[in-house]
């Protein structure tokens, strides 16, 4: 299982990105798939999941400001974020369990100045 990240970068505080994860997964269409992320010095902490029918759920910090979606022709699971502020600054990750094994990505870097 291959996770592949993209979309990070800096942004000004009330800016939107969209973060996304490529995963080579051939059962794609049937796992959850979610978004975490990590800030200096602090753990890893769940952002949002989404289902295989794609219901969702989010940490209640994000949520209203970010949407996760998958389109499951593209093997790809999206993060969009809007109204970021300075706390959302963190490394994401995109990750996948299968049997209760988990799978990342490499992580892509988000940070939004004041």
């Amino acid at each position: 299982v291959q996770l592949v990240e993209s979309g990070g970068g800096l942004v000004q505080a009330g800016g939107s990105l969209r973060l996304s994860c490529a995963a080579s997964l051939s059962s794609f269409s049937i796992n959850p798939m979610a978004w975490y992320r990590q800030a200096p010095g602090k753990q890893r902490e769940l952002v949002a999941t989404v289902t295989s029918a794609g219901s969702a759920n989010y940490a209640d910090s994000v949520k209203g400001r970010f949407t996760i979606s998958r389109d499951n022709a593209k093997n790809t699971v999206y993060l969009q974020m809007n109204s970021l502020q300075p706390e959302d600054t963190a490394v994401y990750y995109c990750n996948a369990r299968l049997v209760s094994v988990d799978f990342w990505g490499q992580g892509t870097q988000v940070t939004v100045s004041s």
